[in-house]
Parts: C-alpha cells; sequence; structure tokens
C-alpha cells in the first residue's frame, strides 16, 4: 500500500493520522517538525461545541461529539455551552442560529441563565444551552490520539520535516503553517495567521465544577473553569495578522472587568497567566478539507475551530484518501469555493 505523510501532530494531523490506520492503512507516517500536541493545540481554549451557523459545520461537530463523549473524563467533561444575548438583534440572530441546529438533531434549548450560580443576567434578554457541548484538554486529547494511531502501526515522527519524509501521499494538517508547507508543493492555500490570546486568572472561589462555556452572543467575550481558575478569550479590536504569538497587556482590565460584571465571584481576581496561540484562518471562517493537487489533500484552516472538529475531520479526511469518497459532505470545504466568492462566514471566538 502507498505511503501516507500526514504532516502535523496537533489534533487534526493526528486524527488523521489515527482514523487513517484505523481504516487499514499500513504505510503512514504522522510528521511533526517540532513536538507532538506543541502549537496551537497546546494554546487552544478547549470547548467543545455542536452550535455552529451552517449545517455542515453542525455536522462536523455532532460526529466530534459522539467521539469526545466515548473519551470521557479526564479527557472531556460535558458541562455544555451557555450562550447569552444582550439585544434584541442578538437574541434573533442566537434564535435564527438555534433552529437551525435544532433542525438538525442538536439537542440546544432556550433555557434561563439564573439557573448558573453566580452568573449576572440583569442584562441578558435571552440564552441558549447545548448540555451535550463541554471543555476538553487539548493536547492530552491529541496525545491520545497519537497514541492510538502508534498502537495502530503509526510510524510518529517528532523533529522531523514533512517535505523530508518520501511520500505517495501527502495529507497538510499544519495549522497556521499550512500555507507554508503547501506552497513548497506548489499549491497556495488562502490561510493567514491570526494572533488570539488566553488570560487565566488568579483562583476563584466556588466555582462550580459544572460551570460550562459561558460565551456573550454579541461580543465573543467568553470564559470556561479550568482548575480553580477560569480562563478568558475574546478577539481583539483589530484583528493581529501574522506568526508573532504575543501577549497584550493592554486588554488585561477590560478582560477582568467584563468578567467581573457577568462573574461577579470572579471580582477581584488578577490575571496569573497568559498566552498567545495562532488561527489558521481562511477568508470564510470554515476548514479546507480534501484534495487540493495531485496526491496532496489539506485538512487546515479552523479558523480557531480545528481541535473541537478534529475527530470528524480525521475520519471525514481518511474516508476521502483512501475511498476517493467521504460520508460527510465535503463540498463547501472544497478549496474550489474561493474562485467563486465568498457566501458564508463562521462566527469565530
Amino acid at each position: 500500500m502507498a505511503r501516507i505523510v500526514v504532516a502535523g501532530a496537533g489534533a487534526v494531523g493526528a486524527s488523521v493520522a489515527y482514523h487513517l490506520a484505523l481504516a487499514g492503512a499500513r504505510d503512514v507516517v504522522l510528521a511533526e517538525r517540532g513536538t507532538i500536541a506543541g502549537g496551537a493545540t497546546s494554546k487552544a481554549m478547549g470547548g467543545v461545541r455542536q452550535q455552529f451557523s451552517t449545517a455542515p459545520e453542525v455536522r462536523l461537530a455532532q460526529e466530534s461529539i459522539r467521539f469526545f463523549e466515548e473519551l470521557g473524563p479526564p479527557y472531556f467533561e460535558q458541562v455544555g455551552y451557555l450562550f447569552l444575548a444582550t439585544t434584541e438583534a442578538g437574541l434573533a440572530a442566537l434564535e435564527a442560529r438555534r433552529e437551525l441546529q435544532a433542525g438538525l438533531g442538536v439537542p440546544v434549548e432556550r433555557v434561563d441563565p439564573a439557573s448558573v450560580p453566580g452568573l449576572e443576567t440583569s442584562d441578558v434578554l435571552g440564552a441558549v444551552m447545548c448540555a451535550e457541548d463541554g471543555l476538553a484538554d487539548p493536547p492530552r486529547v491529541a496525545r491520545e490520539l497519537v497514541r492510538r494511531a502508534a498502537e495502530l502501526g503509526v510510524d510518529v515522527r517528532e523533529g522531523t520535516a514533512a517535505e523530508d519524509v518520501p511520500a505517495d501521499t501527502l495529507v497538510i494538517a499544519c495549522g497556521p503553517y499550512s500555507a507554508e508547507l503547501a506552497a513548497r508543493f506548489g499549491v497556495e492555500l488562502p490561510i493567514r495567521p491570526l494572533c488570539r490570546q488566553l488570560l487565566a486568572t488568579t483562583a476563584v472561589d466556588g466555582v462550580p465544577e459544572d460551570l460550562p462555556m459561558i460565551v456573550e452572543a454579541e461580543t465573543g467575550f467568553h470564559f470556561r473553569r479550568r482548575d480553580e481558575s477560569l480562563v478568558i478569550a475574546m478577539s481583539d479590536a483589530e484583528p493581529r495578522w501574522g506568526f508573532e504569538e504575543r501577549v497584550d497587556e493592554s486588554v488585561f482590565v477590560d478582560r477582568l472587568d467584563r468578567l467581573a460584571h457577568r462573574y461577579p465571584p470572579a471580582a477581584g481576581s488578577t490575571i496569573e497567566r497568559a498566552w498567545a496561540g495562532l488561527y489558521d484562518m481562511t477568508p470564510d471562517a470554515h476548514p479546507i478539507l480534501g484534495p487540493v493537487d495531485d496526491r496532496i489533500y489539506a485538512a487546515c484552516g479552523f479558523s480557531g475551530h480545528g481541535f473541537m472538529q478534529s475527530p470528524a475531520a480525521g475520519r471525514a479526511l481518511a474516508e476521502l484518501a483512501l475511498e476517493g469518497a467521504s460520508s460527510f459532505d465535503l463540498e463547501p470545504y472544497r478549496l474550489e469555493r474561493f474562485a467563486g466568492g465568498i457566501e458564508a462566514e463562521e462566527v469565530v471566538l
């Protein structure tokens, strides 16, 4: 059987390699020029949700949730995702998304946000939650996928550039570095790195273990529990394009103020740790999944959703590479879509 080289051992690449081996591929190399789960996966927020804006994205997320459920704790805690709307426009958009998701079988419901202990809801007009969604440990999950892949015979090579490994088929799953690798093979991928940062607070007393991911629909401000602290994230006012992974301390006060308003038990906490990582952005914030040249496939451009969609993306890519077709609708993720203009844009958190 021909050799398949998967470039990148983050969550997506690890999932592709694992699903290739699971489907019977016997000569698979997982090549990582750095360390396993050492790139964007190591810096991810770890949210896992099905509450997306388009049907194809929802279906990828549904399949992925089933995989995360099978992993269970400590890899995945099914505490839910709670979206809050504070304006009429935000509520209408949230409701439209809820109807789409519910129509596809996602158990997302209108809820009373006041049921979450400590949450400030006086300015909230409405909320929706999917209790199946939750929080995961991205590097731990990726390493488990790599372990399973190696157990099935995948040749895992850390500190190895994929282009240095002879291959009959190449799968590009390098996150923000995917365009760089593709260019070496004469393929242009419309992927740009976007710097995003996460802020972890000092310990907050009384945070419930089942605190869901809390998301403000209009602002994108969101936070989750991690051990005894809370991890905060929000888009920058001005996008920071490029490979520089720099923490911007100028936003700390604003983010802490937002947290103290939405979750008063966190008032008085400070930022204990902050780190920056990279999203691999496409023009429409949807991934590129499928063939991009002769014997070259892409699984990248997830625009901040790679970890949470990695189980389904890995299976879809493996099916496509081995069988020539996938059980998922990958038409919306073809590279060729960019030649005809952009029709939709996913919500990026």
